[in-house]
């Protein structure tokens, strides 16, 4: 059925409808927002200011769900698409035909949007926005897919199928050489590849068993290039870890990331605090190796005593290889643990996208740290946190909106929180 939004009904909006939607604002996810029917439709991959034909595909109560078909008026945010893989079908940059200038403020505006709407944070505190450079060629790690005749690229948005044979425009320049394309070697079919280039210039391509849906393969069957353990730099600290490893995918994020805890860790440094032990107690939870173990040395000096929790073994393991016992590692839950730990003046925390959630949160906050650094990938999650925080006593005192994946829909924000006066 084919409509006209000039002429809408009550029964207009029904799975099939194909309308011209005036898209208004954008939703956290990338997705176009316009108002059909006195409902909210989202449209993946229309930006404000456009005027575009969708169809409708999921229709609920107070909302419905739309396939862009054509965009009839471009926004002045929209340019050509950047990536030719995206321009395929593929689900890398879903944000490759924003305007690179524009782009994070874009974000930055989502996560202003998130935090007054879930973290009822009103009046906003200040908001820096920080473009890291470059905004192409950054991603340093790649994960691929392996269709049924072995070639390798990039899955298509919201599917497992593969767009073999294009590179995806954020690799950094060299990445995917021999790996995508004509000319490039056949892998198992079905199987995932994983390419990195480390810190010391090394390529890493590994093979890993196909995981099952929902999950994420960690297990390495084949090395191909490298060593297959990639060597990552934080100032005079080499963190050795597995190919297969979570890192920062942006070449400037950790350092980036590393200057900002630093400067908000410092002060508990010199803050007078009668009850404070010496040395000043540091956690940093989800910590992985202890990346940002370094930046709380910085901070608070070698005497820092810093414990950090990571419920991967490996990934602690690694840590200790580096750190020694400069860190204390603890190989657990975050939500089993905190409790056992002496009481911190910081807190460093670095969740997974669903973020923290109130039990980490609540069993935090018990042990009243004066400074919390708490990093979200996810603008949703991270604003729901911030709620959790307020009702444990702790307001946002300031942010930065990191835009460390160009041409995605990704951002990384990082909150100071302190308790309330």
């Amino acid at each position: 059925m084919t409509i006209n939004t000039e002429h809408q009904s009550s029964h207009a909006l029904e799975k099939g409808t194909e309308a011209t939607f005036d898209v208004t604002r954008c939703a956290h996810g990338g997705e176009g927002i316009a108002v059909f029917d006195g409902r909210v439709v989202f449209i993946r991959g229309a930006y404000p200011g456009d005027i575009v034909r969708a169809q409708i595909h999921t229709v609920k109560k107070n909302f419905a769900k739309a396939e862009l078909i054509e965009v009839m008026t471009p926004s002045p945010l929209r340019v050509a698409q950047r990536c030719e893989a995206a321009a395929q079908g593929a689900g890398c940059c879903d944000f490759g035909d924003l305007d690179p200038e524009k782009e994070a403020e874009f974000k930055a505006e989502i996560v202003r949007g998130q935090l007054q709407k879930i973290g009822r944070v009103n009046p906003l505190p200040p908001i820096e926005v920080v473009d890291l450079a470059p905004n192409a060629g950054w991603r340093s790690r790649v994960r691929l897919g392996v269709d049924a005749h072995g070639r390798v690229g990039v899955r298509k948005a919201q599917s497992t199928d593969v767009v073999a044979g294009l590179t995806c425009a954020q690799v950094v320049p060299g990445l995917c050489d021999g790996v995508i394309g004509a000319d490039a070697q056949r892998f198992t079919p079905g199987a995932e590849v994983i390419v990195v280039r480390d810190d010391a210039g090394a390529r890493h391509v590994v093979e890993v068993r196909k995981a099952s849906r929902g999950r994420r393969s960690e297990t390495v069957t084949k090395v191909l290039e490298g060593s297959g353990v990639a060597t990552q730099k934080v100032g005079a600290w080499d963190f050795e870890i597995p190919a297969t490893a979570f890192w920062q995918a942006h070449t400037a994020a950790v350092s980036a990331y590393s200057t900002l805890i630093a400067r908000w860790a410092q002060p508990a440094a010199t803050q007078e605090d009668a009850q404070r032990p010496s040395p000043v107690v540091a956690w940093d939870l989800y910590g992985g190796v202890g990346a940002f173990a370094p930046a709380l040395f910085n901070a608070l000096g070698n005497a820092v005593e810093i414990h950090s929790v990571e419920s991967s073994k490996s990934a602690a393991l690694a840590g200790r290889k580096v750190l020694g016992d400069k860190v204390v590692f603890h190989s657990a839950t975050v939500e089993n643990v905190v409790s056992q730990l002496p009481k911190p003046q910081v807190v460093v925390l670095d969740p997974p996208r669903v973020g923290a959630g109130a039990r980490v949160i609540e069993a935090v906050a018990q042990s009243r740290p004066k400074r919390v650094i708490h990093i979200g990938c996810d603008p949703a999650t991270f604003a729901r946190d911030v709620y959790t925080w307020s009702q444990q006593g702790y307001e946002l005192a300031e942010a930065v909106v990191f835009n460390a994946f160009p041409g995605t829909h990704h951002c990384e924000t990082i909150g100071l929180l302190l308790p309330k006066s």
